[in-house]
């Protein structure tokens, strides 16, 4: 079994013993997903990047990536696939001759 297989059996466990699978669609899975998100901005706020409380920063990490991976799970998605399928196109808009260094948009290099 793979970490993301057994990351995903757990949170489908956790949500089954609570029922809570009925609240789990995808329009409220991304909304919880963007909340997380904002919650882990929160971190940062008012701060220098280096100020930010790193225990904060990883239960925030972790409520985004629990509704990233139920998410992907509800879709039927493969997580490695998605997102090293997304890391070759992000290769091919941002090759390293013209993206090293900058912090461009891909159509802007």
């Amino acid at each position: 079994m793979t970490d993301i297989e057994l990351i995903l059996n757990e949170l489908r466990k956790f949500n089954h013993e609570r029922d809570w699978d009925q609240f789990h669609n995808g329009k409220d899975l991304a909304i919880g997903l963007s909340v997380e998100a904002s919650e882990l901005l929160e971190a940062f706020l008012w701060k220098k990047p280096e100020d930010a409380n790193p225990e904060k920063i990883k239960e925030e990490l972790a409520d985004v990536l629990n509704y990233a991976f139920q998410m992907a799970d509800k879709y039927g998605l493969d997580i490695k696939e998605i997102m090293l399928e997304k890391i070759r196109k992000n290769a091919a808009k941002y090759p390293v001759e013209k993206a090293k260094g900058s912090a461009k948009k891909y159509n802007e290099l």
